[in-house]
């Protein structure tokens, strides 16, 4: 997994988001991560500069600084709302899909909407933290990222 810059983000490749809703994880960062599949994730908001979501767990929240998202909307954490449906909590939009043994993940197109990614969007899966692995669609890595021809596409 290349760093874009030094001291910059690492980047994992892009996915192309299908006509489906469709998106492919990378299986480096599924490991890293420890998502095992099949199991069901939590969609947050990403940063404004960089568009798009990032993907985490009720596990992987708890150990974080939004641990009381778990408590004040327990929805979220026991994925108690319907597949794909979006809360918004202060300003980010939250909700859950599933991780399937392949490695994908499919996001209503109304949803995707929400976080600001179309069908056939090129979104660039980035190291966020440990807290979350993201998956950026525009801004300043985005053009980072451009300039390398040997990330993955998956």
């Amino acid at each position: 997994m290349p760093q874009l810059v030094k001291g910059g983000k690492h980047a994992y490749g892009w996915s192309t988001v299908l006509d489906n809703g469709q998106i492919r994880l990378p299986k480096e960062a599924l490991t890293e991560y420890k998502f095992e599949t099949p199991t069901k994730v939590i969609l947050m908001t990403a940063s404004k500069r960089s568009g798009g979501f990032a993907i985490t767990t009720p596990f992987l929240l708890k150990k974080s600084k939004l641990s009381f998202l778990l408590d004040r909307e327990p929805r979220i954490a026991n994925f108690q709302l319907p597949e794909g449906e979006t809360l918004m909590v202060g300003t980010k939009n939250y909700c859950w899909v599933h991780l399937n043994s392949n490695g994908t993940i499919t996001v209503p197109k109304e949803t995707l909407k929400k976080y600001d990614v179309n069908l056939g969007d090129q979104l660039l899966s980035v190291r966020g933290s440990s807290l979350a692995l993201s998956f950026i669609v525009k801004g300043p890595i985005i053009a980072e990222a451009k300039k390398h021809s040997n990330l993955e596409r998956y």
